[in-house]
């Protein structure tokens, strides 16, 4: 309608439709469009784990109706794939031949997993990346008809994917190129608390090799072959080894993509009234100062809030993403690791803690005078507060003997 701002939105999951409430909460008459790619609504992609194991079902994992997703006023356009983007024109171009006009564009294209080329037979039926919706009902589709599953990659999502199969009743083995689980988010030493954990559980390990060859026969996968020779049979085959962001549609000459789109402190990108947020987009880490691209759940929520915001005129700065910041549970283990909190080698004030059941490992600048990186396994109480030491850059002479022996509280920011 005239003198309406037209909102559109490329992608339905965590940063679109963030964004999407916050225009809505701003302006309450403008209509904003979402395309998404999926033919299912949008929903909590963190949970499709669940789908598999059988104790959620699609309907229980839609966004719609749940916590602060309403979806009042937001068309959502399912199968509706990008094609490409005429900034100058400020039109998208769908898959479909349909040509979209915009005044606002968010870009949160989010991302794609990453199936490394130096393995022969991923193509094979029975092997799955577990990124969609789609990708669980197959997955829990073969499980039905399979004694054992070979997990490739010891990231979270694997870690839990593992998880649902072994409650199906499957015989999960992990394989880790690392000499550890969750590399990316602890080192060896930190990890031992859950190595143990998932020993306990019955999530058979191999670190240190990878796969070469996935095997197949008549009926799909039928074994993975390793590097080091060894051959293990198995009748599926999931891949987690990280994702890759979707931008390879982006052509302006006006939109720096460098692996993902570089956005600035307000999610704008280079063309004028085109945004992105989430998976796709390129922000700055608070810790280091560098630009990095990030994968999780809670930041593309809060990025896409941010975007939405500026597409309405509500001028909001995101804070940036940690490197590495991630909450969660496996095998019954609790953890939280933010920051820096890879020291090996490096000149940092480290102080570990080490009891029955938990492991607490601080990261301080050189000089002690700034919190870094927090990790903690187990008790993972006080993580929000050491979280806003580390975003907020603080200096921590004042509160320092606290947070070491774990006594930080509300009441120290306040009389700081």
């Amino acid at each position: 309608m005239a003198g309406q701002t037209r909102y559109v939105i490329i992608g339905a999951s965590a940063a679109g439709m963030a964004a999407a409430e916050a225009i809505r909460a701003i302006d309450k008459s403008g209509p904003v469009t979402v395309y998404s790619d999926e033919s299912d609504p949008p929903y909590f992609r963190p949970l499709i784990p669940f789908l598999i194991s059988g104790k959620k079902s699609a309907a229980d994992m839609a966004m719609v109706g749940h916590g602060p997703y309403r979806g009042t006023g937001i068309d959502v356009r399912l199968k509706s794939k990008v094609a490409g983007i005429d900034a100058r024109m400020r039109t998208v171009s769908l898959k479909s031949g349909e040509e979209v006009a915009f005044d606002r564009l968010l870009l949160a294209t989010g991302s794609s997993p990453y199936v490394p080329p130096e393995i022969d037979g991923t193509g094979q039926e029975g092997v799955f990346t577990l990124r969609t919706l789609s990708d669980a009902r197959s997955a829990a589709g073969r499980a039905e008809k399979s004694r054992r599953a070979i997990m490739l990659g010891g990231g979270i999502l694997n870690l839990k994917a593992s998880f649902a199969l072994l409650e199906r009743g499957l015989k999960v083995t992990l394989i880790v190129q690392s000499p550890q689980v969750l590399s990316q988010l602890m080192e060896p030493d930190d990890a031992s608390l859950i190595r143990d954990a998932l020993n306990k559980a019955g999530l058979e390990i191999e670190t240190g090799v990878s796969a070469r060859r996935i095997l197949s026969g008549s009926n799909g996968v039928n074994g993975v072959l390793l590097d080091d020779g060894r051959e293990i049979a198995c009748e599926m085959v999931c891949i987690g080894k990280g994702v890759r962001p979707n931008a390879a549609f982006v052509d302006s000459e006006n939109i720096r993509v460098d692996r993902g789109i570089v956005v600035d402190q307000f999610t704008a990108s280079g063309a004028e009234s085109i945004y992105a947020a989430g998976d796709v987009a390129v922000t700055v880490d608070p810790v280091t100062g560098g630009r990095i691209v990030t994968a999780l759940w809670t930041n593309a929520v809060e990025m896409g809030r941010c975007a939405g915001f500026n597409m309405a005129g509500k001028p909001t700065a995101y804070g940036g993403t940690f490197g590495i910041l991630n909450a969660t549970q496996v095998a019954g283990v609790s953890f939280v690791s933010m920051g820096i909190v890879h020291t090996s080698g490096l000149d940092y004030e480290t102080h570990v803690h080490e009891s029955r059941g938990a492991y607490r490992k601080l990261v301080f600048s050189p000089d002690g005078e700034r919190l870094l990186g927090v990790l903690l396994l187990g008790d993972i109480s006080r993580a929000g507060l050491y979280r806003f030491v580390i975003r907020e850059k603080m200096p921590v002479a004042k509160i320092k003997s606290q947070i070491i022996n774990h006594a930080l509280h509300y009441g120290h920011f306040i009389r700081t």
